[in-house]
Parts: C-alpha cells; structure tokens; sequence
C-alpha cells in the first residue's frame, strides 16, 4: 500500500499556521507592535492603508537586528524571549511562541528595514511567501520598520472573509488601544489612509486613558490600587453614574497583556452590584500584577486568555479593591462589617397587653370603579380589538406621564392573551385602574387583562419609528439651539459618521465640529435628554451584527429609539391617559411584544380566580 502520511512543507505549514496566528490585519498590527515593544523601543508609529489589505507598517526605534538575527526572525518557532520551557515560567514579554513573523511573511510581501545599536549600516530584506527574495545593506535609523504589504495575496479566500474597510480599522484601532493603554510609558502614533487617528505621548495611565477616550473621563475615573502576597491591583474603574450600555471600555491586564477574563470581569461587576443600573457596563482599565509561575498565559496563539492558579482568591481581592475604591470616593455606602446590627424594641410595660389594631374600612369603596368627582364619558367605543395603521407618534411623548415610583411585585402568572388583539367585543373602560403605578388593569368579558405600562410605551414608539423610516419618510427631527458635542473615540466616531444618512431618516442628525470631534445638530422629537444613551444604544446595534441591510438597520434603529424614548420610571396616570395608552397599543400590528420580544400584558381568567377561591 501506498504511503498516504505526508510532512507539508514549511510554506504550507506557515499558511495553516496564519490561520490562528493572522485572522486579519488587526492581528498583524498586534504581533508587530507587540514584538516593538519587547524590543525595548520607547517611540512606535504605524501605518495602515486601506484598513491593512495594501499595507500594515510599524516603526520603532528599538534595539534592531543583525542579518543573521533579522533571517532567523523569518523562521518558525525562532524566538529571542525563551530558550527552554522554564522560561514560561517567568514571561514576562509579549511574543514568546516564535510563529507571528513566520505566519506573516507566508501570507504577504513583507519587507524589513532593520539596524542594530551601535551599527553603522542596517539591512533591507524582502520576503514573499516564506521566501527570502531580496537583501542589502541600507542608511536607515536605529530599530526595525515592517512593511507588510497585500496580505492573503495567495490566499484570496482568506482575503474575501474581510469585513468591510470601516470593521478592520476598528478591530486595528482595538488593537492599537490595549496595547498603547498597557503601556502609558511609550509613545505611540497610529495613522490610516493619511490620517492621524492617534498620537500618544508618554504620560502616565490616567493621562493615556484620557488622551485616548476623550477629557470628560478624568472626572469618571475612580483610582484602586491594592497589593497582597497574591496579586497586586492597579488602575482605574469608571463611576456608576458613567456606566454605559456597551462594553467597548473594559481593559484588563495581567503582567502587562491584555486578556479577557470572564471570572475576573464577573468579579467586577460584582464589586458594582447595588449601585449599577442593570443592562450598563462601567469602564473600567484594571493592572494585575501576579507571579508570572503561577498564571498560564500560552493557551491560545492570540494569547488573550490566561489561567491563574490562585483564580477564586484573586476574584475575592479584586471585587473587594474595587468596592473600597468605589466607597473611598463616596461612589457608594462604605459598609463597616465589624459593626452588629441589632433592632431596638421596647420592653412590653408589665400589666398591658397586644391588642388588635383598628382599622377603619370604607364599606363603598371599589377599585373597579372612578372616584365620584371624576367626570365619566357617556359612551367609548374603543378600537382596540382591530388591526388597523399605526397611530401617530405624540409629538410630546413625556407629557402623558408624571413620575411617581413605589416597588411592585411581578404578576403570579404572566402569558401573552392572544384573543384580545383578535376579538371581536371592544375592551371594557369602565373598569380601568392602575396598579403600583406600574400595570393598567381593565377586562374583557370573563378576562383580567394587566397591561405592562412601559412595554405598552415601547411597543407603541417602535412601530411608529419603524413606520418613519419606511418609505424615504423622515421622522420630525428636534433641531438643538446649539450642537452638542459628543465625545467618543476615534474608532467609534467613524462608526457614527458612517451611519449618518440612515440616522438623518430617523432624525438623528450628525456631523463632524470644526475641531474634528462630532457634534450632534438635531435629535428625534422627546430625545433631547437622552441623547447619551441614545448614542450608545446605536453604536450597540452597529457592532452586535444587526447593522447589514436596510431593513435590519431601520429595526435596529426603531428599538434603540423606542427602548431610549419609553418610560423607564413607574409612573402615575390618569383615566385619560390610560385609556389612551390602551387604545394606541392594540392599534398596532403586534401589541403582544415589546421591541424586545417580551410580553406587553398577561391575563387572569374568572375560572382562575374562581379556583383559588374554592
């Protein structure tokens, strides 16, 4: 029989190796300005055209390389961070599996320009497709600079799985940010297409992270610093007050690497537990500093995964640096767990005894029915049980409701009532009340029918802003007496940018300051105070995936409007109001769900109510 075990060839097993190491340019930039960095260089630039597809460049003034070092760097598994498996033991560098340059250069032209310390001369190399094709000695600066150009030039199948130009730089820009947040010490520049995207100058992490996101954070940032004989925790968490919807502001670090942790993240957002509302991610860009023999870091080639052999107690001092640093600065309530809490009670006088409280009971009253003074309509005749086209948006959406909060308990029994939307007999209004400022209660025939207030509200909006961006119809845009900055960074501005004609149908309108920052000129009618959340929300829908066709951005759009503009507190309403709520939620085509997919109202039947009454 034939032999049918081969050994691939190095170029073919370098391809293959690209597959983990290179998944697209963002992972290039990574392994170039990793590998900068642990040459000790202290000034970092890079390039990228086109989003990395033309060319990725990276320029550091580093140690440098010899010829016989700059041809070895080329091959696989040829690493200056490591010589032995004890070394892993105590890494503390970047790069360690000698694989990235290898992966590249298999995949793309790439040319290196490179010039030891102390050298008079550097050297040009070209290498393309695993494939030393030219070298020379050059005039060239002290460090390296990597030119890799048409990346998966030979491998087209890998080059069509790219995202568009506006995705890469994103993922670049993501790159670019852990690292240069890793290392406030460093200068860095980062440009594409000719266009300065960041220039970062040495400072220290508070300066880095707000030279980065934007001033407004120095006055979020709260300071922890803890250190025990198992870890040492550093940096900074973002307050409560600035939690945002996205998690797009969450760095963690371990001996200096960037790694995404889901333990640790749950550690945090425990510490945060009781003053954050729920559905918002604070911000936070945390340092752990542990025994390099005691965290795994070589579990995956991207290495952004890490195993801590003391994980539950790191967890325990990470939650608890977090919650002091937060009570330190009057973000929440210190609690002093050494203190006993006790409740006093009076003695009981001796001779008297427990006697059983008046009540006094109103024999008339019934909750079914409207107060006396309150002047009842002769006859309404409700549409609720017909589909019929939408009602239109109120231009006021806030003047129906007064807020007013009390806690509420869920129903017992909560299922969608499919029937009401379908019937043929109109809701009873006589009988309407609400319930903890949170449900509307009213009947049909032998129904109880509760309606959630708020998903009312939202159902209502979102098929009103669906109905807007349908057709070339513009929805009224409430145009602000002055434009309001926004301040975001530069990955998430160009997002915005990008999007702005389909948020102008919705009348979401953007555009860039003179300063180069964005600026909003006019919001949707009601969202003028909203506007933060507003823009989170979008930036959410952009990058969760929904964002790929017109029908998906206008969806996207018309939940991120209906979920902003709802009510979010319990509110009082009066007869009116109700009965107005009720009537518009059944006049649209899906009154069951909220933009959500969540139940708008349940039911109790008089069978039900009979059953536990026996």
């Amino acid at each position: 029989m034939a032999d049918y075990i081969v050994q691939l060839s190095d170029q073919v097993a370098n391809q293959i190796a690209a597959g983990e190491v290179v998944g697209r340019p963002a992972s290039v930039v990574k392994e170039l300005v990793e590998n900068a960095v642990d040459a000790g260089a202290t000034d970092i630039v890079v390039f990228v055209k086109d989003a990395g597809r033309t060319l990725i460049q990276v320029i550091d003034n580093g140690k440098g390389m010899s010829e016989e070092n700059a041809r070895k760097c080329f091959l696989r598994h040829a690493t200056s961070k490591i010589t032995s498996a004890d070394d892993l033991l105590t890494l503390m560098t970047k790069g360690f599996r000698g694989e990235a340059l290898a992966s590249i250069s298999a995949i793309s032209h790439v040319e290196l320009k490179t010039r030891e310390t102390g050298s008079e001369l550097g050297l040009k190399m070209d290498v393309t497709g695993d494939e030393f094709t030219d070298s020379e000695p050059v005039s060239c600066a002290e460090g390296s600079s990597f030119s890799v150009k048409n990346l998966f030039f030979n491998v087209p199948a890998r080059r069509n799985f790219l995202k568009s130009d506006q995705v890469e730089v994103r993922h670049i820009v993501d790159e670019f940010q852990r690292i240069a947040m890793a290392h406030p010490q460093l200068s860095f520049r980062l440009q594409s297409n000719g266009n300065d995207l960041f220039n970062l100058k040495p400072g220290t992490l508070r300066q880095r992270v707000v030279a980065i996101f934007g001033v407004k954070h120095d006055e979020r940032l709260v300071p922890i610093d803890e250190e025990t004989d198992v870890v040492k925790i550093s940096g900074f968490v973002g307050k409560p007050a600035f939690a945002r919807r996205t998690r797009g502001e969450q760095f963690l670090f371990v001996n200096g690497r960037f790694i995404k942790h889901p333990l640790m993240h749950r550690a945090i957002m425990k510490a945060y537990e009781g003053v954050l509302t729920p559905g918002n991610y604070p911000l936070y860009t945390i340092f752990l500093e542990v025994d390099p023999s005691k965290v795994d870091v070589n579990i995956h080639p991207t290495k952004m995964e890490a195993k801590f052999e003391e994980d539950q107690i790191i967890f325990a001092f990470l939650r608890s640096a977090i919650k002091r640093g937060l009570g330190q600065h009057n973000v929440s309530p210190s609690l002093d767990f050494e203190s006993e809490l006790s409740i006093s009670i009076d003695d009981l006088p001796q001779g008297k005894f427990v006697s059983e409280p008046h009540v006094q009971v109103n024999t008339d009253y019934n909750p079914f029915l409207s107060s006396p003074s309150e002047k009842q309509p002769e006859h309404h005749q409700t549409s609720s049980p017909y589909r019929k086209s939408p009602s239109p948006i109120p231009k006021d959406i806030d003047a129906l409701y007064n807020t007013h909060a009390f806690d509420v308990s869920e129903p017992e029994q909560e299922s969608p009532l499919n029937e009401i939307a379908e019937g043929t007999t109109a809701l009873n209004f006589d009988d309407i009340f609400q319930l903890k400022s949170k449900y509307i209660v009213t009947s049909k025939d032998d129904v109880l029918l509760i309606i959630d207030v708020k998903r009312a509200h939202e159902r209502i909006l979102y098929e009103g802003f669906l109905n807007a961006g349908r057709g070339g119809e513009k929805e009224v845009a409430q145009r602000l007496l002055f434009p309001e900055p926004v301040v975001l960074s530069r990955a998430d501005m160009d997002l915005l940018l990008g999007a702005a004609d389909v948020l102008k149908i919705f009348g979401l309108v953007i555009a860039k300051s003179p300063s180069g920052g964005l600026e909003v000129l006019a919001v949707p009618s009601g969202m003028a105070d909203k506007l933060q959340n507003c823009i989170d929300s979008v930036l959410e829908a952009i990058q969760d995936g929904t964002w790929t066709d017109v029908e998906g951005r206008r969806e996207s759009l018309a939940k991120v409007w209906a979920e902003s503009s709802a009510v979010h507190k319990k509110v009082t309403l009066n007869k009116e109001e109700m009965v107005n709520l009720v009537d518009r939620l059944f006049d649209c085509e899906s009154p069951g769900i909220d933009a959500r997919g969540r139940a708008v109202y349940t039911n109790i039947t008089v069978d039900h109510i009979e059953s536990k009454l026996k």
